[in-house]
Order: structure tokens, then sequence, then C-alpha cells
């Protein structure tokens, strides 16, 4: 991903997201925080997905719409703060493709997320393992969604 993806970016997290709504300044942010996590993925030469992802502290995740100034000096878990697919895009394995590229980078950490809009299932499928800790529920709660679940999914060295 560049800077000149980012529109491509909202518009997807527009059509995608549509209940979980991200200032543009959120996206510019992770990308200049940790370029090497975001990945755009494109079809006949269009962006159809992006990934958003970086180096975080587990059990922390990020609340939603919310910049993080700085990465941890130290961090515990690689955080996937966003996989987004148009329609087209979904059912090839696009998801999982992404995905790998993405644990390349954690290395041995393992990567958490928050699953929304009913994605625990899939992601469950992907190995992720659903974390109940009601310390994390103000932090869930910004998702404005019941069904938000925080999963990670350990890796081994």
């Amino acid at each position: 991903m560049r800077a000149a993806d980012l529109a491509a970016v909202s518009r997807i997290a527009t059509i995608v997201h549509r209940d979980f709504p991200e200032e543009d300044a959120v996206f510019a942010e992770r990308l200049a925080l940790f370029p090497a996590g975001c990945l755009i993925l494109a079809r006949g030469g269009e962006a159809a997905g992006y990934a958003i992802s970086h180096p975080w502290r587990l059990g922390a995740p990020p609340a939603l719409n919310t910049r993080l100034v700085a990465l941890p000096a130290r961090p515990d878990t690689f955080y996937l703060h966003d996989v987004a697919l148009l329609a087209e895009a979904r059912g090839g394995g696009a998801a999982r493709g992404l995905l790998a590229r993405l644990e390349q980078l954690a290395g041995v950490l393992p990567v958490s997320l928050v699953a929304v809009g009913g994605t625990a299932d899939f992601w469950r499928r992907l190995g992720f393992v659903a974390v109940e800790d009601p310390a994390l529920d103000a932090k869930l709660a910004s998702y404005g969604d019941p069904s938000a679940r925080f999963m990670v999914r350990h890796r081994s060295g």
C-alpha cells in the first residue's frame, strides 16, 4: 500500500465496513507507522481489498476509529487492524493469502484481531481463538457490535 492507495482504501472500507466507520486519518496513520503491514489486493489493476496490520500489545486492541500515535517499543502481538475485501475478491483464498503474508511479518508473535460483523466463525476456521476477558469489554464496546470478539492465533517458533 502507498499513500496514493488511501482513497481506494477509504472507498472499500465504506462498502465493506459501513457499520464500522473510521476516518481516513486512521488509515493514513497506520500506513505511516508501519507501511510493511499495509497491503493492497489488486484485481484487474484495481484495488479490490486491503489489509492493515502492525505490531501491538496483546490484550489491548485499539478502540475503533482511534489513532495510535506510536507503536510500542516491545510489542507482544501482531495486530490485524483490518481486512476488507470487495465481494468480487472473496471466496478465492485472498484473505488466507493476505494473512500468510502478514504472518511472515509477525514472526513468532501471536496474531490478534477484533472480529466484527459476525466474522468470528471465519477467523475461527483460520485458527483464531476468542479471548473472553472482561477487561476488554470497554474496547470492544467502541465497535458498537455485540458480536465483536477479540481473537488470537498463537504461533509456534
